[in-house]
């Protein structure tokens, strides 16, 4: 795939690959993961679309200088900017976890509207559910503006994610999965200002559900695809059901036998759905 760079209006950068012809097709990986995530649709995708495969600000070889603000409305302004420049005006796109919400602040703040958009397991307007390690990150992630603990923390989290979490995150134990915890953790060590960027992430992170995209649904009009794994406990899927009932235009589908990494546990399934939606 090919390595590209996106300059936002502020000097922040996103880095992505991309491959195949045809329309872009943007999909956002989740959090403390990086484009890598997404991978195994590739393959599967790419004689229909130009997939485009960012890493999120903070993730992967993307912005991570402690100049920039990095709240949720700074990302959802990066993110729209980048959609709009790589995808055009009305672009496809779709995320999963962490890029999925920030897709969903996006248009629900009125920065970006796709032509049709994949939303993959997420929170939606629901707590969080069995987030146990991306909770803990978030505390131990607020100690990195703190002088000298920022280089630590940075250590630390190589030892707390080790690859084998990536085999847990696979409904079916898939080992390939064990690299995408790898490459998302390979420049993290002794990193200070990717320490005191997450630092300001987390201290702007909303605890609380996010009751107001109950009212947002229902002014989201393009095509929306809900689209869940069946064996993900930390996205179940009674809150996707909730939103599908508010939406003007959507539709669930649900991909059996996945976990958290769907796209390792059946990415032609996966794909095959997309393929589908987009036409």
């Amino acid at each position: 795939m090919k390595l590209r760079l996106y300059h936002h209006a502020d000097g922040a950068r996103v880095a992505y690959r991309e491959q195949g012809t045809g329309q872009p097709l943007i999909l956002w990986h989740s959090e403390l993961l990086s484009h890598r995530e997404l991978v195994p649709l590739v393959a599967e995708l790419e004689h229909r679309y130009r997939v485009v495969l960012p890493d999120l600000p903070l993730h992967g070889d993307s912005e991570d200088r402690p100049a920039h603000p990095y709240t949720r409305r700074w990302l959802a302004e990066v993110v729209a900017g980048f959609c709009r420049d790589v995808g055009g005006a009305r672009p496809l796109v779709g995320g999963h976890g962490l890029g999925a919400e920030v897709v969903l602040e996006a248009i629900a703040s009125g920065l970006l509207l796709p032509d049709k958009l994949v939303l993959m397991g997420n929170r939606l307007h629901r707590p969080g559910s069995r987030e146990a390690d991306w909770n803990a990150w978030l505390v131990a992630a607020r100690a990195g503006a703190v002088p000298g603990a920022d280089r630590v923390l940075m250590r630390a989290a190589r030892i707390a994610l080790r690859p084998q979490r990536g085999v847990q995150l696979s409904a079916r134990g898939n080992p390939e999965a064990a690299d995408v915890v790898r490459h998302a953790l390979a420049d993290v060590g002794g990193n200070a200002n990717l320490a005191r960027s997450w630092a300001a992430f987390a201290r702007d992170r909303p605890t609380a559900p996010r009751r107001e995209l109950l009212d947002a649904y229902g002014q989201m009009e393009m095509p929306v695809l809900l689209l869940w794994a069946d064996e993900d406990p930390r996205h179940p899927v009674v809150g996707a059901e909730e939103a599908l009932d508010l939406l003007p235009d959507g539709q669930l589908r649900i991909v059996p036998r996945t976990g958290y990494l769907m796209a390792w546990d059946d990415p032609v399934a996966v794909a095959r759905e997309i393929s589908a939606f987009c036409g």
